[in-house]
């Protein structure tokens, strides 16, 4: 089982996507724990005071270190209790634009994780003494992208989805994460297209690939669909993928003729 503790000024916002699909499958079936933390609760003046103006001037407020860090003490104390681990053994991911990308590579590194903690910060960000380059509690910084939320509750929840679900026994098929896209079955291109019944719609056609019942063609059609859409969509994923030959000179003739438009 797969033990998540996730520090967040809103507990609240979790509540939803937590409790519904496969989330919270995952949960009753005893495949992933979460538990929420209130950095509030690791104040100690009457007003739970958790941010305070940043030194130096500028906008904003900034989250305080010590309700952080006596937070993420008490979740390793809670783990070493509970299950005998080292204290410091579970990574400690804050979410945060200035992070390494979240992929799905990265998202298959921490299945291997027993447990993991997670800090989302807020307003103008955390105190920098909270950061691993700092001696901080952070182990690793994790962003989802090249822009700026609220907070990192967002972040946190993307992050337990893409994670969870590659859990084994999570997904009734195990084969279903490899054929997603930036899956290993399709050696990091994106899908290719699905479709379901009806076979006609609107007078939009299935491709007769797929209704053939030859499973060999339906392979072929779909990693170089696969192709198409990763050329098309995200070409930058190309250089690094992992290609056939053959495959390679087919993205280069695509490349010719496009050219020649």
């Amino acid at each position: 089982m797969l033990d998540i503790h996730i520090l967040t000024l809103f507990p609240e916002m979790f509540l939803g996507p937590f409790s519904q699909s496969m989330l919270k499958r995952a949960q009753e079936r005893g495949l992933v724990a979460i538990t929420l933390h209130n950095p509030r609760d690791f104040t100690h003046d009457r007003h739970h005071v958790v941010d305070d103006a940043p030194y130096g001037g500028g906008p904003g407020m900034v989250m305080k270190p010590e309700p952080i860090f006596e937070a993420v003490e008490a979740v390793q104390q809670g783990l070493e209790t509970a299950h005998g681990r080292d204290a410091g053994s579970a990574p400690v991911l804050l979410l945060s634009p200035q992070g390494r990308p979240f992929t799905q590579a990265v998202a298959q590194e921490l299945t291997g994780q027993s447990a993991l903690i997670l800090l989302c910060g807020h307003y103008e960000g955390v105190d920098a003494r909270v950061e691993a380059d700092s001696g901080g509690p952070a182990t690793d910084c994790i962003s989802i992208g090249d822009y700026v939320l609220t907070g990192g509750e967002l972040p946190a929840m993307v992050l337990v989805d893409a994670l969870v679900r590659l859990l084994p026994g999570v997904l009734h098929d195990p084969a279903s994460p490899l054929e997603d896209s930036f899956g290993t079955g399709l050696g990091g291109l994106l899908g290719y297209p699905q479709y379901t019944r009806p076979p006609t719609y609107r007078g939009l056609e299935v491709p007769p690939e797929l209704l053939s019942g030859d499973h060999a063609a339906v392979a072929r059609w779909r990693r170089r669909q696969a192709l198409l859409r990763t050329w098309r969509r995200r070409p930058d994923l190309l250089p690094n993928a992992d290609l056939t030959p053959s495959e390679r000179a087919f993205l280069e003739t695509l490349e010719q003729e496009e050219g020649e438009k």
